[in-house]
């Protein structure tokens, strides 16, 4: 974890509010990751979670999901080799397909029928073979019914150069039951058997998400972070006999690595005004400040007074409530309040162009004492302001 020593010299040298992603941390638990999965299965990155991560996670992962034209924009200027990329997202036009294929990406998700059919015309006229993994819907607005799903395999032979390879499926984020996961493989697997003895086709691959819970509060167990998926990996490793498994997530790598730095700007009563706000931080699970992330209390003063403060930032309404109770000795203007656990989503998640604020920082640490400058703090007045 970025010690408290390197905080202060983050925040000294780069402002704040800022974020700062710990590779270590990032690169050690995807290795530990790696030694559970004990080779059975492949490990796929989405980067929706974290997009500065990149770099690094091409480097480990095995594959990275991108769910947008931007997303893919983003592998592009980083130089992703395009066979590592699953093209997936809910809404794909032609253009986008259109550019995937012209990058290389050669795995894509079909989200329906129509996206389907897309894909296949598309690699017909482009004459390159694709592979196709068709998305089972959860109940939700993603993916397709398995009506529509089996209407594809049906109809496969009609369309050659969009090759069915397998299916993707994923129920939803920080799944704390595993029996909901065992009963969602189990009815995987036998529509896998069923698309086997009935369509005569053997299916190959199966991209699955597992939403792995990850901790991120005060009243949260971080005792074994990777208790989840050590627990689920029996399960994974049977799903692997009849199936070329691929888990994804995104959160359950990322959240570890991150820490949101920002300081105390104004102190009135209960409340402390911070300089950053929920326009940056964005814990899953958390409404109005009722639950506490963990956060480290840098001081710059030695006042030892215990109070209970409200934290807000810096935005104009009375939504913006980072913790609504939090006991901190001796907290002063200028002191550094670290948020940590914040490596998934935040960065991007957050209401970033209300009331024109400036988009903090954003730091890599590479190794001890070592940071890079990967984003410069930038202003959402350029974008709010009207060409006139």
């Amino acid at each position: 974890m970025t010690s408290c020593t390197e905080i202060r010299e983050i925040a000294e040298r780069y402002g704040t509010p800022s974020f700062v992603f710990d590779l270590e941390i990032l690169t050690e638990r995807f290795a530990e990751m790696r030694k559970i999965a004990d080779g059975r299965y492949h490990l796929c990155y989405s980067i929706k979670a974290n997009p500065f991560l990149v770099p690094c996670m091409n480097e480990i992962a095995d594959n990275l999901e991108v769910c947008s034209p931007g997303e893919l924009a983003i592998c592009k200027s980083l130089h992703v080799h395009p066979e590592k990329i699953i093209y997936s997202g809910v809404n794909k036009g032609e253009k986008d397909v259109t550019e995937a294929f012209a990058y290389g990406v050669c795995t894509f998700t079909a989200e329906s029928v129509n996206q389907f059919h897309l894909i296949s015309r598309i690699a017909e006229q482009m004459n390159k073979k694709v592979s196709v993994l068709l998305r089972l819907t959860s109940g939700t607005q993603f993916g397709m019914s398995e009506e529509d799903l089996l209407s594809l395999i049906e109809q496969r032979e009609a369309h050659p150069y969009a090759q069915i390879d397998g299916i993707h499926f994923f129920a939803g984020t920080q799944q704390k039951k595993p029996e909901k996961k065992k009963k969602e493989l189990a009815v995987l697997k036998a529509l896998f058997e069923k698309i086997r003895s009935e369509y005569g086709m053997e299916l190959k691959k199966l991209e699955y998400g597992p939403g792995f819970p990850v901790p991120v509060f005060e009243d949260d167990d971080f005792s074994d972070t990777l208790k989840p998926m050590k627990d689920f990996h029996e399960i994974l490793r049977e799903t692997a006999e009849w199936a070329d498994l691929t888990i994804e997530t995104g959160r359950f790598i990322s959240a570890e690595c991150g820490t949101y730095i920002t300081r105390a700007a104004d102190l009135k009563s209960s409340y402390c005004i911070l300089d950053g706000g929920i326009n940056h931080v964005s814990y899953i699970g958390q409404m109005m400040g009722m639950k506490v992330p963990v956060i480290r209390h840098l001081k710059t003063t030695d006042n030892t007074e215990k109070k209970e403060w409200i934290l807000c930032g810096s935005l104009c309404t009375v939504n913006d409530v980072l913790v609504r109770k939090k006991e901190l000795e001796g907290l002063s203007v200028g002191d550094i309040l670290a948020f940590d656990h914040i490596g998934a989503y935040s960065v991007t998640e957050g209401i970033y162009l209300f009331l024109s604020r400036t988009m903090p920082s954003v730091i890599l640490r590479e190794n001890k004492n070592s940071f890079r400058l990967v984003r410069s703090p930038l202003e959402t007045c350029d974008v709010n302001t009207p060409v006139i």
